[in-house]
């Protein structure tokens, strides 16, 4: 029986894609470099603002990337807000849930800052604890310290907890945490070769059809 659910943020709750692309484009437009179609922006996404921009451009010039990365924190805070909206029908499941007393939490390796501004700006505000984006002191994901932090915090043992998320990595976290893998088809990075939820329904039967 699922006890505890952990998701991710974009790809997952949100589609942020839009405003993930435009605020890179943004980025890389002000130094004259080439830009992405969302398409070939949606392959960048899921490990962070820096492997984001390194993937974008295709280079290791560390001081390039630096460069490109403090543009995109600049770009990011006004251009995720006509970016970004909750997937269909995810808000009134989050409620059902919330209303089973089912503890939910937000473990994503966009920077804890706009995971946070995020979650709290598109989401009724008593649905998520934690809302964990990354921070330095801590491993971002597919290393499992985290989410088996929460877990540990909420008195559940792992197998009791699904991870839902979208991506290799999401898979991986699972994975290594010892949770149970709750993956859409519908986000950036799909992994291939396992059984996938394609929509809110999905994840209703997932989670009470066990």
């Amino acid at each position: 029986m699922i006890r505890g659910l952990i998701f991710d943020l974009d790809g997952t709750l949100v589609d942020s894609l839009p405003g993930i692309a435009t605020a890179l484009n943004h980025s890389l437009r002000d130094l004259g470099l080439p830009t992405h179609s969302q398409e070939d922006v949606a392959g960048y996404i899921g490990d962070g603002i820096e492997v984001l921009v390194k993937r974008a451009l295709k280079s290791d010039d560390n001081d390039l990337i630096t460069k490109v990365v403090a543009r995109f924190q600049n770009h990011y805070p006004s251009d995720w807000k006509t970016g970004t909206h909750p997937y269909p029908g995810m808000i009134d499941f989050l409620e059902e849930l919330h209303q089973k007393k089912i503890p939910m939490a937000v473990l994503s390796n966009k920077p804890h800052l706009y995971t946070v501004e995020i979650v709290e700006s598109l989401f009724p505000s008593h649905l998520f604890d934690p809302i964990q984006g990354h921070r330095q002191e801590f491993p971002k994901k597919p290393d499992p310290s985290t989410a088996l932090q929460i877990v540990s915090d909420w008195g559940l043992a792992p197998h009791e907890v699904a991870y839902v998320g979208d991506s290799t990595v999401d898979l991986a976290t699972a994975q290594a945490a010892n949770l149970i893998p709750l993956i859409f088809s519908w986000g950036y990075g799909t992994p291939e070769k396992i059984p996938l939820l394609h929509s809110v329904d999905d994840l209703r039967a997932a989670i009470f059809e066990r």
